[in-house]
């Protein structure tokens, strides 16, 4: 996966909608589905805890595929590419003490995986406003690229493959 620019007026201003949409739509159609189920179903006498519940579940599921087919559209590029990138530096994450490993023997693989963490994380900490773990990250990330430099490697975040991690 390759970072892209984005704009972070955009990205906060869509994300703000779409979650205030994502739990306004969640409640009614909660509700809706719950009464619906009730109406249909209910004999008046006993609780109708299950069929609210039901309603919680039926609502749920609806607005997770409302979600997964609007994720395709411009108005979701944003949103869902930083989705897809924190799941990615997630993957990362669970195997960065590994990487950081190979990274000090000089493996290029690691080296280009930690670069892309780097890159990814301080994109990432920028457009969520996460300016108290930013300094690390620009440390790191200095630290990391005069070692390359050091290596006579010519190397870019661009190199980074999903199947480098898979490989390591």
């Amino acid at each position: 996966m390759k970072l892209i620019e984005i704009d972070k007026t955009r990205y906060r201003k869509h994300l703000n909608i779409i979650i205030v949409g994502f739990i306004a739509g969640f409640t009614l159609l909660s509700l809706a589905y719950g009464q619906l189920l009730i109406g249909l179903f209910s004999d008046g006498e006993s609780s109708n805890f299950r069929y609210n519940l039901m309603g919680v579940i039926l609502g749920l599921m609806t607005s997770a595929i409302i979600l997964s087919k609007l994720r395709a559209t411009d108005y979701f590029r944003e949103v869902y590419y930083v989705w897809q990138l924190k799941q990615l530096m997630n993957a990362i994450y669970r195997k960065l003490k590994k990487v950081k490993i190979k990274a000090n023997e000089n493996d290029v693989n690691a080296l280009i995986i930690l670069l892309y963490y780097y890159h990814a994380s301080r994109q990432v900490y920028l457009l969520d406003d996460n300016t108290i773990t930013l300094p690390t990250i620009n440390k790191d990330l200095s630290a990391l690229q005069e070692k390359i430099s050091r290596l006579h490697l010519n190397l870019s975040s661009d190199d980074f493959n999903k199947s480098l991690l898979d490989d390591l």
